[in-house]
């Protein structure tokens, strides 16, 4: 099919990991001068790095669609095999992966170096075995070398995505799926690097040596990472086996698997792969072809004529059109640059600009402008219009104010990673303009502004990805882990726990609390290394708790146990309201720590319990051990229900049959006999109704407020809301206000000592004085207290003792009389209180 050959042809074949690009960059470079095509950017870049080193930047030039580097005069040229220049005559010419002949987009290209493409002295083809029947059929004079893979590629099964290896590769076919298992991945094992065929290389470049750094142990890809990408993975599993092909979603083939799976195990280093999460297991079929690296043949490959007919737009479509000359050989119908010549052929305006041939070229030329944004829309297509447009107008050039503007809107590096991605798409657009330097005035200054933009682009881009998928904190565990075997952690002296240097948690009291941790696997791995930490600081210091005197000990507002200002148990109820619960807050480690702590801090309660309740645990050992006779054994436990008070109104009957020596025992034991309640005056002070508060929180009151020390009137918030928990911290409960019982007793005494001297009395604002209340107060008080409004001189009111239905003055225990509905007191009366 080819031109008679110049010189040696030679193909060499066989799967990856053989070394083949190797062997040819060898063979170039043992040539005066050489030319050697890629199927990506990427890789023509790395290996004109490669050169680049080993003669010097004057040796080699690199060529792809969108940027030039280097002299054309240089002796080596590295390009896509889309850019290469095959108009210049070189010694040696090389193409890689010359299998992609079958490809539905560009396998046209391929081909056409396959067949026409020389060098003077060698010739080189890098491929599949696949290649070798229609090689053979088309280029017969090529001798074919089969080189063996250097290292074995073995089928591992299916694995979830926690159980990967390091130094894996997961594989999807969408930016939204790699996105996706990156973020998992990030969670998971604390970040991944990301390589799809849309970033730019110098981002590809970056995220590969994320990963090649060792700072993440996994890689997220599409199908960009099967062509030369080397780098250091021992496993590929696929999260996907179906793909997008540009016509339709299709499963892939052996083959494809192949070529991405064969990415593990380089050089002698053997590889393994696999599916994970998202997709089901290979086939029998399809996993022994890929060990055995034994694909079916090719039966065809995509061709296109080089022998263009430029006269007219019609001539040129007719001979993209032309039948190819042997039946191996399949016609491309539908490429980009084909279809965008055909839509743009339907517009009359470009019909008349392209009246000649060198406009029908131009034309083309356009319409080779690559969709890097793969929309091929009417956005694109404008594109391309308005280019031809501006070429073929009067002054043959892109204006260079309308290109500036074009570059000045994409001067910006904020936004997501898909903002970052078409923006690129977009420079990558501008850029290849600029470097066809007769379209350009100054082409030269733009090409090195967006060459500058990229790199700026790309550099964001590969910090937004960072950021996303990699946990920079979770890495550096999982280094130092691999590293020392374990983490190390320490305990600063104000609790602070450190693992790596890096605070991680607290230790407050006799727990280790961890701070949040971004994901799961660095909690695991910091909590873990913490808490070995923390366990020898909380033995240290619950030793030293247990050798604390009670007076380092205090409760909080929360009845919580504090030493050392932390909190280190709590109160809880218990069986009966004198005998609460203490449960230590405390780590589950050290073993014996909470029984430790536990013995302790119920030894220091008991003692401030006792400091403060001592009348009261007095009164519950003698009913518990019989000193008392029936009647007195019912007052007392009356008593301890209501923590050392009740109203004298609900043990009236007791107190009647009440024997005489247990009334003076009662009395012994501190026990005063009002003429409204019942009370231990010794549990009035405020050490004692602290405590009593407490205890009747936890019991049956959780919302209660504790009375400020030494309050002798409860109002507002620190008003209990039932009467019976005011009766309990030892307060009369009247209508919006409680008073302290000892106080209203006393003030019951002035008010029956004011009635026995003059009658009716007005109110004794003295006396409310003196028990630290209101006038109004006062007022609420006495009906409760056995006093009745009655008439007084003009609208004064006066008081006076109530009277019984017998005409007789209410005493200290008789039923208190209401006025009459219609009488003036009346609404008076009405304050009693009601609970």
């Amino acid at each position: 099919m080819g031109p008679p050959s110049r010189g040696r042809v030679v193909a060499v074949l066989g799967p990856t990991n053989t070394g083949k690009t190797h062997f040819a960059v060898e063979r170039m470079l043992a040539h005066r001068s050489g030319m050697i095509g890629f199927p990506l950017r990427l890789l023509a870049r790395e290996i004109y790095d490669r050169i680049k080193t080993l003669r010097g930047a004057a040796a080699v030039a690199l060529v792809t669609g969108e940027e030039r580097v280097g002299s054309l005069a240089a002796p080596y040229v590295v390009a896509t095999v889309e850019a290469m220049p095959v108009e210049r005559e070189v010694e040696f010419l090389a193409v890689d992966e010359i299998q992609l002949c079958a490809d539905l987009e560009r396998g046209h290209v391929f081909t056409d170096r396959l067949l026409h493409a020389r060098g003077l002295f060698e010739t080189m083809f890098l491929g599949a075995e696949t290649i070798r029947p229609i090689l053979k059929r088309l280029v017969p004079e090529a001798e074919i070398v089969t080189r063996p893979r250097f290292s074995l590629l073995v089928h591992d099964g299916h694995r979830k995505l926690t159980r990967l290896p390091r130094r894996s590769a997961i594989v999807a076919f969408s930016a939204a799926d790699v996105y996706a298992i990156a973020e998992l991945v990030r969670r998971q094992k604390g970040g991944a690097a990301v390589v799809m065929g849309a970033l730019s290389p110098r981002t590809r470049n970056a995220q590969v040596a994320l990963y090649q750094s060792g700072e993440v142990d996994h890689l997220v890809a599409t199908d960009a990472i099967g062509m030369g990408l080397n780098m250091d993975l021992a496993h590929v599993a696929f999260a996907r086996l179906s793909k997008f092909d540009g016509r339709t979603v299709r499963r892939l083939e052996a083959q494809e698997v192949a070529q991405i799976a064969g990415r593990a195990g380089r050089h002698m280093a053997n590889g393994t792969f696999g599916t994970t999460d998202g997709a089901e297991p290979l086939d029998e079929r399809t996993i022994e072809a890929v060990e055995s690296h034994s694909f079916p043949p090719l039966k065809a490959i995509r061709w296109r004529s080089s022998a263009l007919d430029f006269a007219s737009i019609d001539a040129l479509l007719a001979s993209l059109e032309a039948p190819p000359p042997v039946d191996c050989l399949v016609p491309v119908r539908d490429a980009l640059d084909h279809r965008s010549l055909a839509l743009l052929a339907r517009r009359p305006e470009i019909r008349a600009r392209a009246d000649r041939p060198e406009r029908v070229r131009l034309l083309w030329q356009v319409c080779q402008i690559p969709d890097f944004r793969k929309t091929l829309n009417e956005a694109h297509l404008h594109l391309l219009a308005t280019v031809f447009d501006h070429l073929s107008g009067p002054k043959g050039r892109l204006p260079t104010d309308w290109f500036a503007a074009k570059v000045a809107q994409l001067e910006r590096t904020d936004g997501d990673i898909d903002t970052l991605v078409q923006r690129l798409a977009h420079v990558r657009t501008l850029t290849y303009l600029s470097f066809h330097g007769d379209w350009l005035d100054d082409a030269a200054h733009f090409q090195e502004r967006t060459r500058a933009l990229e790199d700026r682009l790309s550099d964001a881009l590969h910090e937004r990805l960072t950021q996303r998928f990699v946990d920079r904190r979770t890495s550096q565990l999982l280094r130092s882990m691999r590293e020392r075997g374990e983490l190390v952690a320490s305990v600063e002296e104000d609790g602070a726990v450190l693992v790596d240097g890096e605070r991680v948690g607290r230790i407050e009291g006799l727990r280790f609390s961890p701070e949040r941790a971004r994901n799961e696997l660095a909690r695991k791995l910091v909590v873990a290394a913490a808490r070995r930490a923390a366990e020898v600081e909380l033995g240290r210091r619950a030793a030293e708790l247990e050798r604390a005197a009670d007076a380092d000990f205090s409760l909080d507002a929360r009845d919580r146990v504090l030493w050392r200002g932390a909190p280190v148990a709590r109160l809880e109820a218990g069986a009966e309201p004198l005998r609460p619960k203490i449960v230590p807050l405390v780590a589950e480690e050290p073993a014996g720590l909470r029984a430790r702590v536990e013995r302790r801090l119920g030894a220091w309660f008991d003692h401030w319990l006792a400091r403060r309740l001592a009348p009261l645990l007095r009164l519950r050992e003698e009913v518990e051990r019989g000193a008392l006779g029936g009647a007195g054994r019912a007052v007392a436990w009356r008593l301890l229900e209501g923590l050392g008070s009740t109203a004298r109104a609900e043990v009236e009957e007791l107190l009647a049959a009440l024997a005489p020596a247990d009334r003076t025992a009662l009395a012994r034991l501190g026990v005063r006999f009002g003429c409204f309640w019942l009370y231990l005056p010794q549990l009035l002070r405020a050490g004692a109704i602290e405590a009593r508060a407490r205890l009747l929180r936890l019991a049956r009151a959780p919302d209660l407020v504790l009375p400020a020390p030494g309050a002798t009137v409860l109002r507002g918030a620190h008003l209990p809301a039932r009467a019976e928990c005011a009766l309990a911290l030892g307060f009369a409960p009247f209508a919006g206000f409680a008073l302290r019982q000892d106080l209203a007793e006393r003030l019951a005494a002035g008010l029956r000592a004011r009635a026995r001297a003059s009658g009716a009395f007005a109110s004794p604002v003295d006396l409310a004085a003196s028990a630290g209340l209101a006038r109004d107060e006062l007022e609420a008080c006495l009906p409760v207290l056995g006093f009745a409004p009655v008439a007084g001189e003009g609208e004064e009111v006066l008081w006076a003792r109530a009277r019984t239905r017998g005409g007789e003055r209410k005493g200290t225990r008789a039923r208190r009389v209401r006025p009459p509905a219609d009488s003036p007191f009346a609404a008076l009366a009405a304050l009693e209180v009601r609970w």
